[in-house]
């Protein structure tokens, strides 16, 4: 029985990766028609940015961006030294 709950997890556990994926995708996508549409409307209105648009990105480059975020914020609660200043 335990190794039917096991399996049941492991199953919902996927599914779950696979929706976090697809939203992930779906927000990448609609971030890059979202600066698409401000350009036109920038043009239209003849309104000049003053920073360069970020070119867009991928879902990966997404994940990959946040890992390396989430490693550095480890990283500075978890290393202390001399002359170091702890952030909490």
């Amino acid at each position: 029985m335990c190794g039917n709950r096991v399996e049941e997890l492991e199953s919902r556990v996927k599914e779950l990766e696979a929706s976090v994926e697809g939203l992930t995708d779906e927000l990448v996508e609609c971030k890059v028609r979202i600066r698409e549409l401000e350009n036109v409307v920038d043009e239209d209105i003849d309104f000049a940015p003053e920073e360069v648009a970020e070119p867009s990105e991928s879902p990966d480059e997404v994940e990959a961006d946040r890992t390396k975020t989430e490693d550095t914020d480890q990283e500075d609660s978890t290393e202390t030294g001399p002359g170091d200043i702890i952030v909490a």
